[in-house]
């Protein structure tokens, strides 16, 4: 099971990150884009992921990832349940996120790419 603290540990970890709390929501974003956020139960996490590969990421582990609410599919985004997740696996989707939203050379230069 991941935890919004140990989420938050990582994201803000990221360079430029930054933490937000809106309509009781936590959401991680750089700049104005969010590419992290829970649901205000904090079961849910929502995180950036390319359109084009989200069906396979959902129909390969169904009881983990589902797509987000109608209104939210036109944007690049998954959901996760937080309890079906590992330490591990949040890591590296949480990376990914971040790499979708940062340019390339800031996320070369952190990750020493």
């Amino acid at each position: 099971m991941v935890t919004v603290e140990q989420v938050r540990r990582l994201a803000l970890s990221l360079p430029r990150t930054s933490e937000h709390l809106i309509r009781d929501r936590v959401k991680f974003r750089v700049g104005s884009i969010v590419y992290l956020a829970f649901s205000q139960d904090e079961t849910v996490l929502g995180f950036a992921f390319p359109k084009e590969e989200r069906a396979a990421l959902v129909a390969s582990r169904p009881d983990v990832f589902h797509l987000p609410r109608l209104s939210d599919q036109r944007f690049n985004w998954v959901d996760a349940w937080t309890a079906s997740l590992d330490k591990d696996e949040m890591r590296e989707l949480v990376v990914d996120a971040w790499r979708m939203v940062v340019p390339k050379g800031v996320a070369a230069a952190h990750l020493n790419l």
